[in-house]
Order: C-alpha cells, then sequence, then structure tokens
C-alpha cells in the first residue's frame, strides 16, 4: 500500500515545502545548466605577488587575491615551507604546522626581548580572566607548570661527583 502525503499530515509542519512558492529552492529550479559547463564568470586580475605566499600542491596556481599580512620567516618559515612540499592530506604536512606555530610563540619572544619589549605573558594568556573565575583551574595550571620547569632545571643541573 502507497503512503499518501493524507498518511502524515497528524505530523507537525509535514508538507510545509509542498507549496512551490514557499519553497526556499524553488528559485534553483530555474536555472539552464550552463553552470555546469564551466566557471561563468570572469576570473579576476591577479594580486601582484610581492613577497613570498604559501599554498597547497593541490592548487596549480593562486587564487586571485591572497593575504600578505606576514612572509615565513625564522625557523618556523623553514618549517611552514618544508610542510607545504607535501599534500594536505598527509602528516607531514600538519604536524609541522603545528610545530611551526609554537616555534614562531618562542621567537616572537626573542624578537620582543630584542628590541627592548618584556612582554606581559600573564595578559596575554588571559591569566587575570582565570584567576576571576577558575582560581582551582589556575592554580593546579601553575603548579604543573612549576613542576615541569623544576624537573628540567634538576635534570640539566651538573652532577657533583657523579651525585646530584
Amino acid at each position: 500500500m502507497k503512503k499518501t502525503a493524507a498518511d502524515f499530515a497528524h505530523i507537525p509542519g509535514w508538507g510545509i515545502d509542498a507549496d512551490p512558492k514557499n519553497e526556499p529552492t524553488y528559485p534553483m529550479r530555474q536555472r539552464t545548466g550552463e553552470e555546469h559547463d564551466g566557471r561563468s564568470w570572469i576570473r579576476p586580475d591577479q594580486q601582484v605577488l610581492d613577497q613570498e605566499v604559501l599554498h597547497s600542491i593541490e592548487r596549480p596556481n593562486y587564487t586571485a587575491v591572497v593575504g600578505n599580512s606576514v612572509p615565513p620567516s625564522g625557523l618556523s618559515g623553514l618549517i611552514r615551507c618544508f610542510a607545504f612540499r607535501y599534500s594536505e592530506n598527509e602528516y607531514l604536512h600538519w604536524l609541522p604546522l603545528i610545530a611551526a606555530d609554537k616555534i614562531n610563540i618562542i621567537e616572537g619572544l626573542i624578537d620582543d626581548l630584542a628590541h627592548g619589549t618584556v612582554p606581559n605573558i600573564w595578559a596575554e594568556k588571559g591569566y587575570n580572566s582565570e584567576w576571576k573565575y577558575d582560581k582551582k583551574g589556575l592554580a593546579v595550571t601553575l603548579a604543573t607548570v612549576t613542576a615541569v620547569a623544576a624537573g628540567v632545571v634538576f635534570l640539566l643541573l651538573p652532577k657533583k661527583g657523579g651525585k646530584r
């Protein structure tokens, strides 16, 4: 037995899209099919590239407009250039990019210190808000960081007479 619209009339909202004038996709039915022939617009002029822009190897060329706020530089830039030699579906693309982000943070701190600016890490990490709303969590975080730092210092201290 075939179901009809009347069989589902008891369901709230059933058949709401039955009226073609009320259906959001209705104008799409008037398409001519030309969009399947390829790009139906004229590609904008290519932005002038005045610095290195990294892009996926899956794409043969750059998009018409690219972001160019900060070119890759330093050790993190070298790691990023290495990562973009690999496909986006490989770990050798994403893992080096994550490492480059972490290294870039350290490079930024060194750059701040080199220019005579002492970074306000407490404020930049949002510890004021954590102190206000999650004192226990902040205490655990700080205790963990302190313990790890103390462990690293302990391991790096020179041994005296074969003993620590």
